[in-house]
């Protein structure tokens, strides 16, 4: 288990074959600990971004106005995995419960054909972890790191096939101690180009994805960079009316092995697959939806469950 190292903590900032025992226990203490913005591989075993987030119509930027949308989510694991995909024998309970709140501006203007917007995520988190062979019970709450997208473009190419493309910046905002198992926030800054596809059929079968490659650079307190990182959300349903129903759920893929102080790690990238069902109801000018993610195929990260609400309104 080369790659998992609690790099989270001041003083677990070298790597050596006689602690690589002990610091693979110790990827769970930071894992998970930003928004619905953070999955768990790379640096603490956390992430800008928590994956599975989108799902129906998700490549379909809406009509000019003003929209909210609340984020709530749970996410639990017992589990912990190793490069090659088995369970790491350690007792842990992880228990993350978060709530994002995103905001959109969807403005008249049109820019290479495409409507044009901007939005921002701001997400409030819970987590807890609990690791017998360590003696860690940690807990916190507070911000996580904010979201941002200057530019969004929507193309909405023809009544079946619509696009949508951006980059989001996270900005290292969220609270953060090096020493503290239980950081909220990541503190570096993360980049991603991002482009979210959606196909409606005439009979009312969609498939959505949102693709995203998230780049991430240097935590200045620990000379620690987390690997980019290959994030697809996915659906497939189908629309009766006012409801949808669907599979959805995320594929993850560390695209480069996370490096400390300027020297890759190796055997350090994450790998995950999750799916499940997704159920949402369109109500006048807002929506309520709820979905089920499931881990699998999972090596360097937790594998556990998620539980997600979501409701929008449209101003």
């Amino acid at each position: 288990m080369q790659k998992i190292i609690f790099w989270g903590n001041a003083y677990a900032q070298k790597l050596s074959k006689s602690v690589k025992t002990v610091s693979g226990l110790m990827l769970v203490l930071a894992m998970i600990f930003c928004p619905l913005h953070s999955a768990v591989a790379a640096e603490g075993g956390g992430s800008a971004y928590l994956g599975g987030n989108e799902d129906f119509m998700c490549g379909a930027l809406p009509g000019p106005g003003f929209y909210s949308i609340v984020y709530a989510f749970y996410y639990t694991a017992d589990e912990l995995m190793d490069d090659n995909g088995n369970k790491i024998p350690v007792d842990f309970d992880l228990d993350v419960t978060g709530t994002t709140f995103r905001f959109i501006y969807v403005s008249d203007m049109k820019l290479f054909g495409a409507d044009v917007g901007w939005h921002a995520l701001i997400p409030v988190v819970n987590s807890q972890v609990d690791i017998d062979q360590t003696g860690v019970d940690a807990s916190t709450t507070g911000l996580g790191d904010i979201e941002v997208s200057a530019l969004i473009l929507g193309w909405h190419l023809n009544k079946n096939f619509h696009i949508t493309s951006g980059v989001d910046v996270w900005l290292p905002v969220g609270k953060y101690d090096v020493d503290d198992a239980a950081s909220i926030g990541r503190n570096y800054w993360t980049m991603a180009p991002i482009t979210a596809l959606t196909y409606l059929s005439n009979s009312g079968f969609e498939f959505s994805a949102k693709l995203q490659y998230l780049i991430n650079f240097e935590n200045s307190d620990t000379d620690y960079t987390t690997g980019n990182e290959f994030i697809c959300d996915y659906l497939v349903g189908q629309h009766i009316g006012n409801w949808m129903f669907g599979l959805n759920g995320m594929l993850y893929l560390q695209d480069t092995d996370d490096e400390l102080s300027g020297n890759d790690i190796s055997n350090s990238k994450g790998k995950a697959f999750s799916i499940g069902p997704a159920l949402q109801y369109n109500y006048k000018n807002m929506f309520f939806n709820a979905k089920v993610q499931f881990d699998t195929n999972v090596e360097n990260r937790p594998k556990g469950q998620k539980f997600w609400f979501k409701f929008m309104y449209a101003f």
